[in-house]
């Protein structure tokens, strides 16, 4: 990844842990700077800036999720994994939601580390030159993110999965039933009109008026507005 030292804050409190990861980050020409607890960490952030943070969530003082979001809050182009001991799937999905660029569960292999650390700065940071922004409406399903002219969309994990139902099947028009259970499986319980306030909230943060509305029926994906060729938006 070329002759640029990459620097790495790794908040991790168990400290053989601790050491044997950073050895491996040292060996593998990262600038390690460790921090036991969250507090610390965010002071850590407060000084300086780093291109990769490695979180542990459970540490004492402010946890990874709070690090994580004192990261995102300052508006830092950071990259980050979290790494947790529990294979939890509402924390992979907390994580996710707060920005988080990718999830290790414990213990890991400090190889398998390296290598996702490898992977997420060649694409956050590159060799030194800009990095090449992916073009017009990108989903990334394995981070329940979206991405516009590669800028991250500040969805919630109910209106990434909307975006994604209707992106995935341009051509079809969803009824409101259709998309709860797309979003909700059969656990909710109540008015399908909620579906017309995350349509709303969605219009909002999207930066294309993407999704149309079919009168007396539903929404669905208008692909030509991504692509630039669209009209403008349909109908509320």
């Amino acid at each position: 990844m070329g002759d640029r030292v990459y620097e790495v804050l790794f908040l991790e409190d168990e400290p053989t842990i601790r050491e044997v990861l950073t050895e491996y980050m040292t060996l593998s020409g990262y600038h390690v700077t460790g921090a036991e607890r969250g507090d610390a960490a965010i002071e850590l952030l407060e000084e300086r800036r780093f291109d990769l943070a490695v979180l542990d969530i459970c540490v004492p003082g402010a946890d990874g999720f709070q690090v994580l979001k004192a990261l995102h809050d300052k508006g830092e182009s950071t990259a980050v994994i979290m790494l947790t001991a529990l294979e939890d799937e509402q924390m992979q999905l907390k994580a996710f939601n707060l920005y988080a660029d990718d999830y290790v569960i414990k213990p890991v292999s400090p190889i398998i580390l390296l290598k996702r650390m490898e992977t997420i700065l060649r694409r956050t940071v590159g060799s030194g030159a800009e990095p090449e922004k992916e073009r017009g409406l990108v989903l990334k399903e394995e981070a329940y993110s979206a991405f516009y002219e590669g800028e991250r969309l500040p969805l919630t994990l109910s209106e990434f999965l909307l975006l994604q139902t209707l992106y995935k099947n341009p051509e079809r028009v969803f009824t409101r039933e259709q998309l709860i259970l797309s979003i909700f499986n059969e656990d909710y319980i109540g008015n399908d009109r909620i579906i017309d306030a995350h349509v709303k909230n969605l219009r909002k943060k999207l930066p294309v008026p993407c999704i149309r509305t079919v009168i007396g029926v539903g929404y669905r994906f208008d692909r030509e507005a991504v692509s630039g060729s669209g009209s403008k938006e349909g109908g509320a």
